[in-house]
């Protein structure tokens, strides 16, 4: 890891003094209550708190407490009140180059019109929906109408199969489901109508099944319940008064992962993740009023929901979205679209930057992207080579990139890089240090902070206004999963090392980590050591049960297009390891595939290439993008096999 730390050269954006980011950031901590009464006054309230943080009942913080407002009036109304009515909110790219622009004023009448039709339909505040729609503009309409009359929303992301969805249209007690007929993956149709209907046979309880045709493929409409969005919602001219929200009245749940397999429902509210977000965006990527900015996830996920629709529409943006996959139907996807609406800002993925680092510098090359002014990452610790050829190749050795740290319950980024407070020095494969509010620490398991350079756990010692509220009907397990392990602060779950300059880096959960020999060893430092090589795209690594080490590491490896997978490249990825690491941490075994299991978000399934190496059940696999990969893993272990078989005959 030490080997990424350098400094990148400080050039003309970046600004060596970062006094005002100090300043800021002191008082934030210092003095939250003072701080946070001006910075709550980044949104309209119909009635201004007074009581900006109720810490009586601890890990239950509340903020904002006696305050009201909506968020969909402060994405939309206070815009078209003031002046940005015909601006463009939406840029939306079908994944076959198709487009439509949605200004403030049309996303504000799609937005009333439903919410007048979920109105029309017997929904009240505090009643739940499930939303599971493709990246269409009907996806960011569905949350704001939601919000707008106080429904508790649940966006459920559309890779995931009928199961999934089951299990959270049952855990959120959603009355209602909105769904397409259909979206577009890599050209093929995903037939998402039908996995509501497969879903809905498992579970009760859903009045109203509400569907956008997108694909116009025939599709089972059950009488009574199913309804066609067109139908219902209309083209009209409607009125719905947004309603005023307590602060803490809940705004969302989104399920994420959990360590017992049950989804955990993080449940966030209105006014203090509100205010949140939108402070975060401004805080970290400067954007201006004319930029366009393009979040290249799901809305599906935390990052959609924070950075997609909600930050960037309370800040008057101008946003990117497109429908389908970054090398669909050409490797240059991504760029051909900066290209062709002139983007200012990127945010995607490192899993993303490598996987279209697999396919070279020609690609980014053919187009001009020399609109680019900023970039970032997000959703992953970032290795330096791909930190290096994203700031090279994508932003041209000018733009900044902005690592952003931050999970589905923290609401936003926590730690990152701000462009508006003065950037330091950037260093490749850090996040560098936490927004204003964001108090981290790095601590040893007996809740010691531990000196410089040496790895922790990463936990916040002081409450944030973007923190959830709570698990969704799981108080007991919000205590016991966040709070408990360190008494009074809240546990990332990751590991994380603080350099002797101050800055954070994160090195992936702290429960993928391997015991081999008694040495506790991340999975992703291995990783970044692999994908350092000049050879590797992507990389996966996992341990084997071993009877002598208690685990030995196996490594799954892309190699680039341009270079041969042979022995030589497998000795040099092991020397590499050994040179970067050290000899523990060098595989026991090196296999290369063409490709990894992925989600159709982009995340490498990790736990599916283990199960399949080792002959395992791969679990839930609905969410996999390419079932060729998990063959391609099949096929890797069956001619190591072999091989070994040869040898020791």
């Amino acid at each position: 890891m030490a080997e990424g730390r350098n400094v990148l050269p400080t050039g003309e954006y970046y600004n060596p003094n970062v006094s005002q980011y100090q300043q800021i950031y002191r008082r934030s901590i210092d003095d939250p209550e003072g701080f946070w009464s001006e910075h709550l006054n980044i949104l309209d309230w119909f009635q201004k708190p007074t009581r900006i943080l109720d810490d009586s009942n601890p890990p239950f913080y509340r903020w904002f407490v006696d305050g009201k407002l909506n968020a969909s009036y402060n994405a939309l109304d206070r815009h078209i009140k003031g002046g940005l009515r015909n601006k463009a909110a939406y840029i939306w790219v079908a994944e076959d180059g198709g487009e439509k622009i949605i200004t403030y004023d049309g996303l504000y009448r799609r937005v009333n019109n439903l919410a007048k039709a979920l109105l029309n339909l017997g929904l009240k505040k505090g009643d739940r929906i499930v939303i599971y729609l493709p990246m269409i503009l009907e996806a960011p309409v569905a949350i704001l109408a939601a919000a707008r009359i106080g429904l508790i929303f649940s966006f459920v992301f559309a890779g995931f199969g009928a199961g999934a969805l089951a299990e959270r249209i049952r855990a959120s007690g959603a009355r209602t489901v909105i769904t397409a007929d259909g979206g577009y993956r890599n050209g093929k149709v995903i037939e998402l109508k039908k996995i509501v209907d497969e879903a809905l046979a498992e579970t009760s309880g859903v009045d109203n099944v509400i569907v956008v045709r997108r694909t116009g493929h025939e599709v089972e409409m059950e009488d009574g319940r199913d309804i066609w969005w067109h139908e219902i919602v209309g083209d009209g001219v409607n009125y719905v008064p947004p309603e005023p929200l307590d602060s803490n009245d809940p705004l969302y749940i989104l399920y994420t992962s959990g360590t017992t397999g049950k989804p955990k429902g993080a449940l966030h509210g209105n006014g203090g993740y509100s205010v949140w977000v939108a402070n975060t965006l401004k805080w970290a990527f400067n954007p201006s009023p004319d930029d366009r900015w393009w979040c290249a996830a799901d809305i599906g996920w935390v990052t959609g929901h924070s950075y997609i629709v909600f930050a960037p529409l309370f800040l008057g943006l101008t946003s990117i979205i497109y429908e389908g996959s970054i090398v669909y139907p050409s490797p240059d996807r991504m760029w051909e679209i900066i290209e062709r609406y002139r983007v200012n800002i990127l945010y995607t993925s490192p899993t993303a930057i490598r996987t279209l680092m697999r396919y070279g510098e020609k690609y980014p090359k053919m187009h001009d992207l020399s609109t680019l002014k900023v970039l970032g990452t997000v959703g992953e610790p970032i290795n330096p080579s791909a930190w290096k050829w994203y700031y090279d190749n994508i932003g041209g050795g000018r733009c900044p990139i902005i690592d952003t740290y931050w999970q589905t319950e923290t609401g936003g980024f926590m730690i990152s890089p701000s462009a508006q407070l003065g950037l330091p020095p950037l260093k490749p494969g850090s996040a560098t240090f936490p927004m204003p509010g964001v108090d981290p620490v790095v601590l040893d398991e007996d809740g010691r902070e531990v000196p410089p350079e040496i790895k922790g756990y990463l936990v916040y010692r002081k409450p944030w206004p973007g923190m959830f509220l709570t698990l969704y009907n799981d108080d007991d397990r919000y205590v016991e999963t966040y709070f408990s392990k360190y008494k009074g602060m809240y546990y990332c779950g990751d590991y994380c090392v603080k350099d002797s300059d101050g800055y954070f880096w994160l090195l992936g959960r702290a429960d993928e980590v391997l015991n081999v020999a008694g040495h506790r060893l991340g999975t992703i430092e291995i990783e970044d050591a692999l994908i350092n090589s000049p050879e590797v795209a992507e990389a996966a690594v996992f341990g084997r049960p071993d009877p002598v080490k208690g685990e030995v590491i196996v490594a799954f490896v892309v190699i680039k297009e341009a270079y041969e997978a042979d022995t030589e490249i497998i000795n040099k990825l092991r020397s590499r390891v050994r040179k970067t690491l050290g000899p523990i941490y060098v595989p026991e075994e090196i296999h290369v595939v063409k490709g990894l299991p992925k989600t159709r978000s982009g995340k490498i399934m990790r736990r599916v290439v283990k199960a399949v190496a080792l002959d395992q059940l791969p679990g839930d696999v609905s969410t996999l993008e390419n079932e060729a990969t998990v063959d391609e893993v099949k096929k890797a272990i069956e001619l190591f096999k072999k091989e070994a078989s040869e040898n020791e005959g």
